[in-house]
């Protein structure tokens, strides 16, 4: 698919990875929805990057793991922008969930956001795109789908089962719309990580280096490009996958 002119839902897009592939898809030439949870103001400002690119964008509040929300976002974005072609579940909540638990606030959320969520985004745009005889939807795993974290049992169950979503998807939605996930590997490290812990998890990948979030972009471009890929994933990790064995 050519994203010129195209609809872009992206999920998470105000931030980090999710604001890359905002800005990559726009300069790409699509009009971009820009969903957010609490991000207000970096939805704002992601906006106004794109709109520069001479595209137009739209901030849009959401919680993906709501379904009404969810529809009422889609229906704003379609209203505003026109249908949505491409649809970028970027969208997650990080939150540590160790086991055994008595309190399920953070699971529910964890999973709500990513398993749900990415569901009921899908969910609300297919139709559309079956109509339109074309679409894309692009799911934003990680490493955590292959190997689980100690403490962080949603997120990784949640990105496991977003990789099982995304084969489903390919597979019911064929052959209108394509489905493909990219899974980043250490790309953009937290504020909070110390020089040593980003030079130790450097040293990990095969390539010895971090990546950017725009390597992430690059691949999600590829996949919206690529007409004749579904049902698969790209891992863009510097080789971290198999660097701890090295």
């Amino acid at each position: 698919m050519n994203p010129e002119a195209k609809t872009a839902l992206i999920t998470g897009g105000a931030h980090r990875v999710g604001k890359a592939v905002t800005l990559a898809l726009a300069r790409a030439g699509a009009n971009v929805a820009i969903n957010y949870h609490s991000s207000a103001k970096a939805a704002s400002a992601t906006a106004s990057e794109a709109e520069a690119l001479g595209v137009r964008a739209l901030p849009l509040h959401a919680d993906v793991s709501d379904s009404t929300q969810v529809t009422d976002m889609v229906a704003h974005a379609e209203r505003d922008l026109g249908p949505v072609g491409i649809l970028i579940n970027a969208a997650s909540f990080f939150r540590k969930t160790p086991l055994p638990t008595d309190d399920l606030t953070n699971w529910q959320r964890v999973t709500g956001t990513l398993v749900h969520g990415a569901f009921q985004c899908a969910n609300a745009v297919a139709p559309t795109m079956q109509t339109a005889g074309d679409g894309v939807i692009i799911n934003i795993v990680d490493l955590m789908a292959w190997q689980p974290r100690r403490g962080f049992a949603a997120h990784s169950v949640g990105k496991a089962a977003l990789l099982a979503l995304t084969r489903q998807l390919a597979v019911d939605l064929a052959p209108t719309v394509r489905v493909n996930a990219v899974a980043p590997g250490p790309v953009l490290s937290p504020t909070h990580y110390s020089e040593e812990t980003k030079e130790r998890i450097a040293a990990r990948t095969l390539l010895k280096r971090w990546g950017s979030p725009q390597d992430v972009s690059r691949a999600v471009l590829f996949l919206v490009e690529s007409d004749y890929i579904t049902g698969e994933h790209i891992t863009v990790d510097g080789g971290e996958r198999y660097g701890s064995d090295q």
